[in-house]
């Protein structure tokens, strides 16, 4: 942080620009910044010696105070909806979006809204190693949603099944379409 307080009593006691800069080892930009702020706000050494310099710092940058709160969301709520079949993580922030500006708060970007919970996830997530040998295990089930076949002659619409089969040590998978889900399919 910028020392204001020594950049306002090394100009009252004369010394230009460069010099400030060079014996603070802050670019003199700044300083030349710093002392044109004090200029419009009536600020010198004098009277700003009863104040801290973080203080000073809010009498030459009052418009800083003013800076925009973004609302973290709710990572644990975002996580049990993304659990949810059909709930997409853009879709929970849009959700976000509205509650923040119902509330009048300024909600985070896509982009950092993602980072945040792609932190969370590896931050949180509990995972087990579990050893397969090949070809031991076959781990099948049926796929949550309904997929739908047109038939190109009569286009008719007919319900499908998704039945997949996974052999855990390679990460094959097994996937076809049925119309019933039973035993003999």
């Amino acid at each position: 942080m910028t020392n204001y307080r020594e950049i306002l009593r090394l100009k009252s006691l004369g010394l230009n620009n460069s010099q400030i800069a060079e014996s603070m080892a802050i670019m003199r930009q700044t300083v030349i910044t710093v002392l044109k702020r004090a200029e419009e706000q009536g600020l010198d050494y004098r009277s700003t010696s009863e104040l801290s310099s973080k203080e000073i710092g809010k009498r030459l940058y009052p418009s800083a105070e003013n800076t925009r709160l973004y609302v973290m969301p709710d990572y644990d709520w975002v996580h049990r909806e993304m659990a949810k079949s059909g709930v997409t993580l853009s879709l929970l922030w849009m959700v976000y979006c509205e509650n923040c500006r119902a509330a009048g708060q300024y909600p985070y970007q896509i982009t950092q809204f993602r980072k945040y919970y792609q932190d969370f996830v590896v931050k949180t997530k509990a995972t087990m190693h579990m050893q397969h040998k090949p070809g031991e295990i076959m781990q099948v089930d049926w796929a949550g949603k309904t997929a739908e076949i047109i038939n190109d002659e009569t286009g008719e619409i007919s319900k499908t099944y998704i039945f997949v089969a996974v052999l855990p040590y390679s990460g094959y998978a097994y996937v076809e379409a049925f119309y019933r889900m039973d035993t003999e399919s």
